[in-house]
């Protein structure tokens, strides 16, 4: 049809009727697509009450109070800015089946973590990477790419996001490669990277010419960023070649459980040495002094037989001589013996 968009009739297709695109329009309408929501955000209460009661304690130095409160804070924006975020795509998305949504995905591979604030795969194997910044102040990004964020006159510079993501993006393709998650034969999964940010916030940015930074997005401009994403031309050729790769709702779905039977929470009592609570060491018991050995009421020797010196082939008891290796058994075993030395006979009345 003259003046259509090739990517919307191809994603109309893969969305299918619940997606609400107008034909005669060849738009989406505000009815949205349609995605299968397999997991919510993981509970992160446990961490914020320990870092709360924690924060309750008067033995923390400089250094803890400030890590501290820092990372109360980081927690706390965390929290709202994924929770604000899903609304707007589980409200947009609704629940249906031709994609699927994953929130709060952590995984780990070959000893390195990744974790995907939300996750979006569709049939057309594109998959989409969120992530989340709660930044109330002004986001402003550079000709360069780089990011920072100001708070009236201060301005704290930030990592990349969009970084950020194609890091995890490099480690998810590891696992869908191990895991035999794969579009069709001849086809790749297409990522694209998207960075939500506070709707409140003001955003900052080079000009397109130079930087294109049209996938920061403000969370309550999903859907308009959507639609627009679904509109690109791709072309005849290429739209051909997407409706070939559509897979099944079923697949998708099986892709879904596949990558969610991988997920592992962070340990969310965990904390950094310098702040786990120092329990001083208790004070050494006071060594007792050893107890020495001393013969039983029946062997105290009998006032006829000859005292014994300690050390000398003689026993203690009967005064008869001994031979040096009974002698030796018994300085061997002082504790047992008391120090002196008895013959065979009378060594077996020691216990």
């Amino acid at each position: 049809m003259p003046g259509s968009s090739a990517g919307a009739l191809v994603r109309a297709v893969a969305e299918g009727p619940t997606a609400g695109y107008d034909p005669v329009k060849q738009t989406q309408t505000s009815g949205g697509t349609s995605a299968m929501l397999l997991k919510k955000a993981d509970d992160k209460s446990k961490r914020l009450k320990l870092l709360e009661d924690l924060q309750q304690s008067h033995a923390l130095d400089a250094r803890q109070k400030d890590w501290l409160q820092q990372e109360l804070d980081r927690l706390r924006k965390g929290i709202q800015g994924e929770r604000d975020a899903a609304h707007y795509l589980d409200n947009y998305l609704a629940d249906g089946k031709n994609s699927v949504l994953i929130h709060d995905f952590r995984f780990v591979l070959e000893g390195e973590a990744a974790q995907i604030d939300h996750l979006l795969m569709n049939r057309l194997a594109d998959v989409f990477l969120f992530e989340t910044k709660n930044f109330s102040g002004n986001l402003r990004i550079t000709d360069n790419g780089e990011f920072s964020v100001n708070y009236g006159r201060r301005e704290i510079g930030i990592p990349s996001p969009l970084e950020q993501s194609r890091r995890h993006e490099r480690v998810l393709a590891k696992l869908l490669a191990r895991l035999e998650i794969k579009p069709r034969v001849g086809s790749q999964f297409q990522f694209h990277h998207v960075v939500l940010v506070d709707p409140k916030a003001t955003i900052t940015r080079p000009s397109p010419k130079k930087l294109d930074t049209s996938m920061v997005i403000k969370a309550d401009q999903f859907p308009d960023w959507h639609k627009k994403f679904g509109d690109q031309d791709i072309g005849v050729l290429d739209a051909f070649k997407g409706l070939a790769n559509l897979r099944s709702t079923d697949t998708v779905r099986e892709w879904g459980e596949k990558l969610l039977r991988q997920h592992r929470p962070a340990d969310l009592l965990s904390l950094p040495e310098f702040m786990v609570p120092k329990v001083p060491p208790e004070a050494p018991e006071p060594a007792m002094p050893t107890p020495t050995a001393s013969p039983p009421p029946h062997l105290v020797p009998p006032s006829h037989a000859p005292r014994a010196a300690p050390r000398t082939l003689v026993c203690a008891h009967c005064g008869s001589k001994i031979s040096f290796p009974e002698g030796k058994f018994c300085w061997n075993n002082e504790r047992r013996f008391g120090g002196l030395q008895y013959c065979r006979e009378h060594q077996t009345f020691f216990k």
